[in-house]
């Protein structure tokens, strides 16, 4: 089984997630390179999986002939300079989302790496959760017949930092626009309207960084379906990750996953496990399965389960979401 040889650019929290899954599925990949401009431990980590090469300069390892593919979890303002530089260094991409904000930006990208004939994936690793991935088998195979109403609702146990907000580009941009490529993957179908509402319900500073922390998005679909869309920054109970499709032949949902699927029933009523409060706990298998199917892609030479297209669309959506949210009006996506 040939194994592809990886590097790392990005060693903060998801990048050493990343790290740890890729030195687990050493029958896939040979990690032989990180980089981080700001990480100060890179001999660290660099030590504790036995990774040969680590730099400050990402440009070090997209020159490092040996090297054959990167996965980028840099920062997002990075995301689009360095999926260029990889494609123009031949390099195969898997890149954490969003690409970039800026939609021409994006453009520029697909088109290099077009031009440079390499593959880029994109990291919406939530197609890759088993259930998520069960409704759209019930939606392609017909099970459902018409999908007629998309419904997602995804709340993080808590806000990030308000330096983190500063510049994450938006709720719709860093949160929702993984429910974005949800409705797409769920509808099997494009969106074609928004209309948004949203409001600071949680952390005002949140409001006074010019973001919101509550949304609520409806959507249209070009296969004529509806879909509505709920985000908050704090669920007290946990990590709240739920959809549902229903059709003109029925319904198909998922609850939430938690530690286990017993219920105790005693004298003071029924009680089950919490479910997870942290996203890598949730979507664990999920970021497995993601960097199998890259593999796939690349050894395989066929297109990615999730491509630059499907980041664009993404990006777009947040974009008229935010028109939306400003205006007070549907916005029409063309």
């Amino acid at each position: 089984m040939k194994k592809i040889k990886i590097a790392v650019i990005g060693t903060g929290r998801i990048g050493q997630m990343h790290i740890e899954n890729i030195a687990n599925l050493r029958e896939y990949f040979e990690l032989i390179a990180i980089a981080d401009s700001y990480n100060d431990h890179l001999e660290e980590i660099a030590d504790k999986y036995q990774i040969p090469v680590f730099t400050k300069n990402y440009q070090d390892v997209l020159t490092n002939k040996d090297v054959e593919a990167v996965l980028i979890a840099s920062s997002t303002d990075t995301h689009a300079e360095i999926i260029m530089a990889a494609a123009e260094n031949g390099k195969h991409i898997l890149c954490e989302k969003p690409i970039d904000t800026e939609i021409e930006r994006i453009k520029k990208v697909l088109a290099v790496v077009k031009e440079k004939n390499v593959f880029l994936q994109i990291g919406f690793n939530r197609r890759f959760d088993h259930n998520f991935h069960k409704i759209h088998e019930y939606v392609t195979n017909g099970s459902l017949g018409d999908p007629q109403i998309i419904k997602v609702s995804s709340r993080d146990p808590e806000p990030p930092s308000l330096e983190y907000v500063k510049i994450s580009g938006g709720l719709f941009s860093d949160m929702m626009i993984h429910d974005f490529d949800m409705v797409r993957y769920l509808s099997n179908s494009e969106v074609t309207e928004v209309f948004a509402n949203g409001a600071v319900l949680v952390d005002p500073k949140i409001g006074d960084a010019g973001d919101i922390d509550t949304a609520i998005v409806t959507l249209k679909f070009a296969n004529g379906a509806l879909g509505v869309i709920d985000n908050s920054r704090q669920a007290v109970y946990g990590y709240d990750q739920r959809a549902e499709v229903f059709g003109s032949k029925g319904q198909a949902f998922s609850e939430n996953d938690r530690l286990s699927n017993v219920e105790l029933d005693n004298a003071t009523g029924g009680h089950v496990d919490k479910i997870p409060v942290f996203f890598i706990e949730r979507y664990t298998q999920a970021y497995v399965d993601e960097l199998k199917a890259f593999y796939a892609t690349v050894t395989e030479h066929k297109e990615p389960a999730i491509t630059g297209f499907d980041g664009l669309q993404a990006v777009k959506i947040a974009q008229a979401c935010l028109e939306s949210l400003k205006t007070h009006k549907p916005v029409v996506l063309k």
